[in-house]
């Protein structure tokens, strides 16, 4: 079986087969819902995050954005998978007390709703930011998105990165931090 899924291609994906899609899909639940245990997430947070990352890769495939693989579609799958769950733990984190009225929840979605908000432009800063960071390679992109968006630690990009080391890490993200204040700099 596992010589069947090394043999499927990214273009046999893209033809949208559903038996092709169906195969990656079964063939790679079991070995993710396995690995994801260790995170200590529901049985259902488990499949709930398979089927996002799936979801995702699908997505990235029919898309264009995912043109080549340089590892297998599982290695794909799991890293996507890593990734959601690091946000899922990190969503299990935040609590309600228990004197939060759950009901109101949707009343209040509703009213907030209906208010007409003035979206605000970008600032100056922040046009130089989106410029120059998307100049950036695509791992001092991932790095510096996973630490100051995501809010990830240094200890949790080295897991999810495959870094050798804390240190590692710190450097790669002072080095893409400089580049970036360099490129903003010049081009004030």
């Amino acid at each position: 079986m596992e010589n069947e899924i090394a043999a499927i291609t990214l273009e046999d994906l893209r033809k949208g087969s559903d038996a092709v899609l169906k195969k990656v899909y079964e063939e790679n639940r079991d070995k993710f819902l396995n690995f994801a245990r260790r995170y200590n997430l529901t049985e259902e947070e488990n499949i709930d995050v398979y089927q996002d990352a799936y979801v995702i890769f699908y997505e990235n495939i029919m898309s264009g954005k995912l043109e080549t693989l340089t590892s297998s579609i599982s290695t794909y799958l799991f890293g996507v998978g890593k990734y959601l769950i690091f946000d899922q733990m990190r969503k299990n984190k935040k609590t309600v007390g228990e004197n939060f009225d759950l009901s109101r929840v949707g009343e209040s979605d509703e009213l907030v709703s209906t208010f007409e908000m003035e979206k605000p432009g970008l600032t100056t800063e922040q046009q130089l930011l989106k410029k120059y960071f998307s100049t950036l390679g695509k791992k001092c992109q991932e790095l510096l998105t996973l630490f100051y968006y995501r809010g990830f630690t240094i200890q949790e990009i080295m897991e999810t990165g495959g870094y050798n080391s804390e240190n590692v890490v710190k450097s790669q993200k002072s080095r893409c931090m400089k580049t970036l204040k360099e490129r903003i700099t010049e081009n004030r």
